[in-house]
């Protein structure tokens, strides 16, 4: 397989993100559907969450068993353990000390003062204020989307060395499995960045931008993985993502306990990551 044939399958890979991003411009959902959504998306990052982890671990354990067998180097392994807790502190608080600062920078809205004879009538002011908290809460809403795709990217770009490691090594079987995959894998991913958008209808263009964060970083994976074999990096990648996903899952989680209908949201979870299992069962199921 040559390298233009191997990053035309990463870009295939990647693309498949695009299938469930235009759910987010339905209209006229109810909080149920929301939630629903919202819900099956935690289950597909939980089950991302166990994937990387479980993949960055694997690189650790692999170098503590030669160390132990007298093959691998203590300096090594420790730069391994290094990365994993350092990726995955940034992944996590790095994440959150960058949207507690995007939210500091944006505008702040003002509610009026409720009671009293004052608030029978709106002053110009004050209808400005709501129209500015809605304003903030849609940009807050689309910046946490966005966040999603982020740090769904940083795992797709493990998957997109994956890829090119295998083709390079002369695996096509392999590699062709691993996108055939991935492909499948990362069409839920499409709603995991829009379901928790809520009655939030995004435009095309941050559709477009949002598939990009998450869906190019497979193709240059796939480029980097054709040209560098780095444990290291794959490592790091890892590390980033389980720290970024386990942030944002918590971010939705505890938007959607508003909405309430616990036991439905719990069910989608379920759902969500029985989907994650199943569509990646298909790389294992191919060696991968």
């Amino acid at each position: 397989m040559t390298f233009s044939q191997t990053a035309l399958m990463g870009a295939i890979a990647g693309l498949t993100i695009f299938i469930g991003l235009p759910l987010g411009r339905m209209r006229g959902l109810s909080s149920q559907v929301r939630l629903s959504l919202a819900m099956f998306s935690v289950g597909v990052l939980a089950f991302l969450f166990v994937d990387v982890s479980a993949h960055g671990f694997a690189i650790v354990e692999t170098a503590v068993e030669k160390l132990r067998d007298g093959s691998g180097g203590l300096g090594y392994t420790l730069l391994l353990v290094l990365l994993i807790a350092v990726g995955f502190i940034l992944g996590s608080a790095g994440l959150a000390a960058v949207d507690r600062k995007m939210r500091n920078s944006g505008p702040s809205a003002v509610a009026p003062i409720a009671g009293g004879e004052a608030a029978t009538v709106l002053s110009p002011t004050e209808t400005q204020s709501y129209v500015n908290e809605a304003d903030v809460a849609r940009r807050r809403t689309l910046r946490t989307g966005l966040m999603i795709a982020t740090a769904i990217g940083i795992h797709n770009l493990g998957e997109g060395l994956a890829i090119g490691v295998s083709a390079r090594s002369g695996a096509i079987s392999l590699a062709t499995v691993l996108v055939v995959g991935f492909a499948l894998h990362n069409a839920t991913e499409g709603f995991g960045i829009v379901g928790p958008l809520g009655s939030v209808r995004p435009t095309w263009r941050w559709l477009g931008l949002a598939g990009l964060i998450a869906g190019a970083p497979v193709f240059v994976g796939t480029i980097i993985g054709w040209n560098v074999q780095s444990d290291p990096l794959e490592l790091a990648c890892y590390a980033l993502a389980s720290g970024a996903i386990l942030y944002v899952i918590g971010e939705i989680w505890h938007a959607m306990r508003r909405l309430g209908h616990r036991e439905l949201g719990l069910l989608m979870l379920g759902a969500g990551f029985v989907v994650g299992v199943v569509t990646d069962l298909v790389v294992v199921y191919g060696g991968g």
